[in-house]
């Protein structure tokens, strides 16, 4: 099959190398579609603009030093397209049985004003060929129905350059208002319509001629700013000096009064700041509302039980099932009755999923009407609590009906969680936001419990809540500190608590790892003959994961998986393929779900199989459709969301949390190393359920356990604990 150009849009963001004379150019390029990825673009560049749109065609090659490269045959700057943007939106939901071919048959009939025209003279519609009358009514009842300025709006953003999504937004918040209040003050989006950052919003306003020294341009960026430099570090708040600094660095040879623009957010609540501290608005509530809802749980008290019965029914148990609890595990079961909010943490091996089924069967025993509510933060995550307990288990996102358009919950304090044990499990994926909004809506539950191990990677988002929870030392902690060995595995359980400790001797190890030493150039084809060994031992591809702490290098994400899906999963007669972007999927490839689809209920990390490619039919267009099998959950892809997937073959650390495989490959290189710390290091060793296999060079891993973290988050969380716990 001959590989037709792929064409991309979006920025450079620098230069890594370029030659004057022949302009041959490296760069790095971000995408400004969905996944705003960065990837390195070679090739001429005459004439290249900073901060300007460019589209290039090309094709995706792979180097054999520097990875994963996009190698561009022609580029252009893309003019905007209002009959493109007309054409989309009447072949859109609102016009049901209207495709795409029938849209551009009325916009080359009427013109770029047709909306217009139909909307003052309906029989216009008849000047177009070979259109129904059915067609016609469906037109007309989408115009007519249309009586808020809508088709304007279309109009606005597509010679914008902003997606329908985005449309729908703000036709939800301003109605009928949306094209003047942005004509007004583009800028507004970011506070009122969820989805919009600085960098679409001011998008909009250059192309309005806004000036760069714009107020209101230069406080939006220092809202955002903010933000922005919070999710870059895990933050909670940034210091008013490094703020000032980084708005700086932004604003050279704009003049502005930062005094000014920062008193002006402190007023309007955008920020909040404490001493020299400067919070987004988000994490300051979460921060405080943690604290506050935590220091007055619970609303309502659990009725009282007798420990007599605890005590009996817990011998009962050890007996029914031949197990012996140590103390610290009969100390958690106590201490869970006891107390309304405890908090259980523990390396791998240490009984946690022993206690947790304790504890669930025994409630329900002593508090037979009672609710118990199990979640954790991923699908698998929760999927492994629900057979562990026996208890129904759903992630947190899907608790709390998370909206994705409006980015709301639809449970909250108006509307809480009817339940009286909540037990949220890998809680140290847990982010303040989150957190905070799960106790928002918890009024109503009387028992907490929360499980996670302090030693693997913090959350993704601000916050590191665990961590803070047990800094403080307000609620009742257990650590389960005892390895119970097992059949299989014990050796990556007893490397994991020697990772933890930061003392590693790999000559202690007999059974389940192996350290294999490879430069980082030989790491490809030894993850390719590992996997190939345990095929032959009859084990599948879902049994093995590959691991990677990043995305670029000879040892990279992309680089494994492309190597993998060659090699196990290869081009065949009978599979169907489709190239999107960089990516050729192909019937049978492993997929990695990239971001949550609570309406198809997947998410996050889930991993599945591409089951079938389909042609199908959309009223008038065509469309290939991918169908993957979530361990029995059909999700079906139109092409506008294939960037919510990716191959799995090789997945980051971070996807990897919350899931456990039968086999980990993790390799580990030198040129990672600005990734490489204890923690990350801990937490991929600990996916591994049986087997683990590390390669690459020894150096890399001694030096990552040795670093502890290279930049621990600056929250104020546990101080806030500490403040409300002693008022």
């Amino acid at each position: 099959m001959s590989e037709t150009l792929v064409k991309l849009t979006g920025k450079p963001v620098y230069i890594l190398y370029r030659n004057e004379e022949t302009y041959y150019t490296v760069m790095r390029f971000r995408l400004t579609d969905d996944s705003e990825r960065v990837i390195t673009v070679t090739g001429l560049f005459p004439v290249l603009e900073a901060d300007t749109v460019y589209s290039i065609i090309g094709n995706y090659v792979e180097h054999p030093r520097y990875g994963m490269q996009f190698q561009i045959e022609s580029y252009e700057r893309p003019l905007p397209n209002e009959a493109e943007g007309i054409v989309r939106y009447l072949s859109g939901a609102q016009f049901p049985g209207i495709g795409r071919k029938t849209a551009v048959k009325v916009v080359e009939a009427l013109g770029e004003d047709c909306l217009n025209l139909i909307r003052e003279d309906r029989t216009v519609l008849s000047r177009v060929p070979g259109l129904s009358l059915d067609k016609i009514e469906v037109i007309i009842e989408g115009i007519m129905q249309d009586s808020d300025g809508l088709e304007e709006l279309v109009r606005f953003l597509n010679i914008h350059g902003i997606g329908m999504r985005n449309l729908i937004r703000l036709n939800r918040t301003y109605g009928k208002e949306a094209l003047a209040k942005i004509k007004e003050n583009p800028y507004r989006v970011i506070d009122e319509c969820d989805g919009f950052g600085f960098v679409t919003a001011d998008k909009i306003a250059m192309s309005l001629g806004f000036e760069e020294s714009d107020e209101r341009r230069l406080y939006a960026y220092l809202v955002s700013l903010c933000m922005d430099l919070c999710m870059r570090t895990g933050d909670s708040y940034v210091t008013s000096s490094v703020l000032h600094m980084q708005f700086e660095k932004q604003m050279q040879g704009i003049p502005y009064d930062f005094d000014s623009l920062l008193e002006r957010a402190l007023l309007n609540r955008r920020l909040v700041m404490e001493e020299d501290r400067v919070y987004p608005v988000t994490q300051y509530d979460s921060e405080a509302g943690i604290a506050s809802f935590l220091t007055i749980f619970p609303y309502e008290q659990l009725g009282p039980y007798s420990e007599e019965l605890l005590a009996q029914y817990l011998q009962e148990m050890q007996e029914s099932v031949n197990i012996t609890y140590d103390e610290d595990q009969i100390s958690a079961i106590e201490s869970f009755f006891r107390e309304p909010f405890m908090i259980m943490t523990g390396g791998p091996g240490t009984g946690k999923t022993t206690v947790v089924r304790a504890m669930v069967k025994l409630f329900h025993m002593l508090y037979p009407s009672s609710t118990v509510i199990c979640a954790a933060p991923t699908g698998r995550a929760a999927k492994r609590l629900a057979e562990l307990t026996g208890n129904e288990a759903m992630t947190i996102h899907s608790l709390l009906k998370w909206d994705l358009e409006s980015n709301t919950f639809g449970v909250n304090a108006d509307e809480p969680i009817l339940a009286d044990l909540l037990i949220i499990d890998e809680f140290s994926m847990v982010d303040n936001w989150l957190f905070y909004n799960v106790l928002l809506a918890s009024k109503k539950i009387r028992k907490i419990c929360i499980i996670g191990d302090e030693d693997q990677l913090p959350s993704v988002s601000p916050g590191s809540v665990l961590r803070d929870l047990i800094a403080a030392d307000c609620f009742p902690l257990i650590r389960l500190r005892h390895i119970y060995r097992q059949k299989e595995g014990s050796d990556v359980i007893n490397l994991a608590h020697d990772i933890a400790a930061g003392h590693v001797d790999f000559n202690a190890y007999k059974h389940d790892l192996v350290f294999i030493e490879c430069q980082r150039y030989d790491i490809r084809a030894n993850v390719l003959k590992i996997v190939k060994n345990a095929l032959d031992k009859g084990y599948s591809m879902n049994d093995i994961q590959v691991l990677s702490p990043m995305y670029n290098g000879p040892a990279g994400i992309d680089v494994l998986n492309n190597a993998l899906q060659e090699a196990f999963n290869p081009p065949s007669r009978d599979k169907k393929q489709i190239k999107s972007g960089y990516i050729t999927f192909r019937e049978g490839d492993k997929i990695l779900q990239l971001k949550n689809q609570p309406d198809d209920d997947v998410f996050n990390g889930d991993i599945g199989i591409l089951e079938e490619i389909v042609e199908a039919e959309f009223s008038e267009n065509q469309k290939t459709l991918l169908i993957v099998n979530f361990d029995g959950v059909y999700v079906e892809y139109q092409p506008e969301n294939f960037q919510n997937i990716t191959l799995a073959y090789c997945i980051s650390v971070h996807k990897s949390q919350g899931s456990e495989y039968g086999i980990v490959i993790f390799p580990l290189s030198s040129q990672h190393q600005i990734m490489l710390q204890r923690k990350l290091i801990y937490t991929g060793v600990t996916r591994a359920r049986q087997s683990l296999v590390l390669l690459g060079e020894k150096i890399a891993f001694e030096k990552g356990i040795s670093t502890l973290e290279r930049h621990p988050r600056a929250t104020t969380l546990t101080m806030r604990l500490q403040q409300y716990h002693t008022i």
